[in-house]
């Protein structure tokens, strides 16, 4: 059998079920709880009548409803959590400190940097990337997953602000280019984390030693980490804000990724089925 898995080509669906199933040992397509079985099941009726990669986007939206959703009740919780000044405690404090730490070279600095997460540096980031894994790996796998990631976190980020309307902080202590758009989610920490996080998990599902899977994960933590911070060092979003987006964030995530579980799951029982 191992002997076959190497004489497997590497690229297109067969790369894909023979590399991108295994991580630190553990088999994606391996789901251990009812729930999970359960999903695998659904996924291969859905596999059978619109075909693998329809049976992904297909679940990849019901995913993005799931998203919203929880987006919704995220979005209610923090609201009751702000009137109570709860968490919301941290943004006065956080926003003064940030302004004792500027400086017209750090300012330039880190107005630069957030531009890459804005509206036209993160989507040609995310291109960029998104063509090189498609054609590195002869699969149209790395276009849907991305695609669907960046457009999920950029339609949460769309209905999300008008919903709540939060207003940022003054623009007396921003620092131009102003933005007028509502708060609520920070749309740079969203992306940030979206983006960031299905290109190191895309890259991950390729390396083979645990030492670049840990420093993928640094870089990619590290990227959004800095730039959600970097909107509140700008003054342009409350911490809150950037908080509420990474927690959003991370949970859209991990749906594309079971997404993609699901889809490796059936290619991988369908390629055993034919084998036998």
């Amino acid at each position: 059998m191992a002997t076959e898995e190497k004489q497997l080509p590497e690229k297109g669906v067969h790369g894909e079920v023979s590399q991108d199933r295994f991580v630190a040992g553990q088999d994606l397509t391996r789901w251990k709880t009812p729930l999970g079985r359960f999903m695998a099941a659904v996924a291969e009726r859905v596999t059978a009548l619109l075909g693998p990669y329809a049976a992904l986007v297909f679940t990849l939206l019901l995913g993005l409803a799931a998203a919203a959703s929880l987006a919704l009740v995220f979005g209610e919780v923090y609201e009751s959590v702000t009137d109570a000044d709860g968490v919301a405690g941290l943004d006065d404090p956080v926003l003064s400190a940030a302004k004792s730490v500027r400086s017209p070279e750090l300012d330039v600095a880190v107005t630069a940097y957030t531009n890459i997460g804005g509206t036209v540096g993160m989507p040609l980031l995310a291109t960029a990337i998104m063509v090189a894994l498609a054609l590195r790996r002869r699969s149209w796998t790395p276009v849907i997953l991305m695609l669907a990631a960046g457009l999920g976190s950029l339609i949460i980020t769309i209905l999300g602000k008008p919903l709540f309307g939060r207003a940022r902080p003054d623009l007396s202590d921003a620092i131009p280019p102003y933005e007028h758009s509502a708060s609520f989610p920070s749309g740079h920490s969203l992306n940030s984390i979206v983006i960031a996080g299905i290109v190191a998990y895309l890259v991950i599902l390729r390396l083979k030693t645990a030492r670049a899977r840990v420093l993928t994960i640094a870089v990619a933590v590290i990227f959004a980490l800095t730039m959600g911070l970097s909107r509140v060092y700008l003054g342009h979003h409350w911490l809150t804000d950037v908080l509420a987006a990474w927690a959003i964030g991370v949970a859209w995530l991990a749906l594309v990724i079971t997404s993609h579980r699901l889809y490796l799951t059936v290619r991988t029982r369908r390629r055993t089925a034919v084998a036998s």
